[in-house]
């Protein structure tokens, strides 16, 4: 008994609820399903057991499924690792570099982000995956790129299994036409099946064999992305911070030149940030190994000449149409329906009166900062998000550079 409450903790199954999100069970069910009809199918109708080939088919699916779901799970429950509640940097003068954090009441450390969804400064984040329902960054980022490569692996493996499996058991009842396709079905006619593979069997076949190829398909892009943020030693968001950085000498024609002070100009160093034999990153998280010609604080200093442009650049609108927050509000006009953004991030219901600092958009949304009063501000509270673009108007008068709000850090 005392074992046991030594492994099960109340923050281990805390994290365990993790899995009750819809991200989590469509990928453990795409993974599910593919891996049992892909044994069922070879032991069954296409490769027997009592074959060399069949066994050794039998173990390499076995191995696939172990592999992805020892990944999968280590990314999800060991997580990105978060920046301590309250911290603050050694060096006391280091911390006008850095953006602070109202939420986690502690300065944010290079490379660290607050995720929305986590609620926590997250280290090295490169983004929130819905389908480990966890943040993607520094202690998980390897896991997280193993199974990007494993899953796509091991469903081109099953869906090898299932067209064979149908292609073989649908030879003598199906004329094909393919006068040119030539394959030796003497050992298929001889191997004497369990069960007739009946019409539930074939759709079942069919529906995993479509799960499969979409799986390889589209977890083998991520990969691909995901490889070629790794071998610059960048995250997602830094690639994105990193354009923006060109954006803005551009737009001000400043002599500035900024250098990414995590490529350490050689793909296989890169590599091994992420990628180590012990399975555990290089590094504490908050300290990086750097470019030569930057420093520690190279990338926090370009991050706050960001947000100092963005408070610049934004646009104060008032509100003239309450809005209730929906996706997809039915009352806003068609086109507002249908051209909702596709993100994940919030949308903040409106009412009349309502202040909004507008920092981007399209042409039936904005995004933006609501205005908010002084009391509110010191709590940390702070409500952004998407809106309809008709529900607000352009203020005639500039009062966004002196308003209170906008001398105020983006904190979080």
């Amino acid at each position: 008994m005392n074992f046991l409450s030594t492994i099960v903790t109340f923050e281990n199954l805390h994290e365990v609820r993790r899995l009750c999100h819809w991200g989590p069970i469509i990928a453990l069910s795409v993974i599910a399903i593919c891996s049992t009809m892909a044994i069922i199918d070879s032991i069954i109708w296409y490769w027997p057991l009592d074959t060399t080939g069949g066994s050794i088919n039998f173990i390499m699916l076995i191995n696939w499924t172990v592999l992805i779901l020892y990944n999968y799970f280590n990314a999800m429950f060991v997580g990105p690792g978060y920046i301590p509640l309250g911290w603050k940097p050694e060096n006391q003068q280091e911390a006008q570099y850095l953006q602070y954090c109202r939420v986690c009441q502690g300065h944010k450390a290079p490379r660290s982000h607050h995720c929305r969804k986590c609620n926590r400064c997250v280290m090295k984040m490169d983004h929130h995956c819905p389908w480990i329902n966890n943040c993607c960054g520094h202690l998980n980022h390897a896991y997280f790129t193993s199974f990007l490569l494993l899953a796509p692996l091991g469903c081109s493996h099953a869906a090898i299994i299932f067209i064979m499996t149908m292609y073989t058991q649908l030879y003598e009842r199906i004329s094909f036409g393919w006068s040119t396709v030539k394959i030796d079905m003497s050992a298929v006619r001889q191997f004497q099946p369990l069960m007739p593979f009946s019409v539930p069997a074939f759709a079942a076949t069919l529906f995993a064999l479509g799960l499969a190829l979409g799986t390889t398909i589209a977890v083998g892009m991520l990969f691909f992305i995901q490889m070629k943020v790794v071998l610059r030693n960048k995250t997602s968001i830094e690639s994105w911070i990193e354009e923006k950085a060109k954006d803005r000498i551009q737009h001000y024609q400043t002599e500035e030149e900024f250098i990414f002070p995590y490529d350490l100009s050689s793909r296989w160093q890169n590599f091994k940030q992420v990628f180590t034999w012990s399975g555990t990153p290089i590094g504490d998280g908050i300290v990086w190994p750097v470019h030569p010609k930057c420093h520690q604080h190279t990338l926090t200093i370009e991050q706050l000449k960001q947000k100092a442009d963005k408070r610049v650049r934004s646009v104060q609108y008032q509100v003239v149409e309450d809005y209730n927050g929906a996706c997809c509000p039915v009352n806003k006009g068609i086109q507002t329906f249908f051209r909702t953004p596709c993100t994940e991030e919030p949308r903040i219901p409106l009412s009349k009166g309502d202040v909004i600092l507008a920092t981007r958009g399209t042409k039936w949304w904005m995004y933006g900062d609501k205005v908010l009063h002084d009391d509110k501000l010191r709590a940390g509270e702070r409500i952004r998000g998407w809106f309809p673009r008709r529900c607000v108007e352009k203020c005639h008068y500039d009062t966004a550079s002196s308003d209170s709000t906008s001398d105020k850090k983006d904190f979080v």
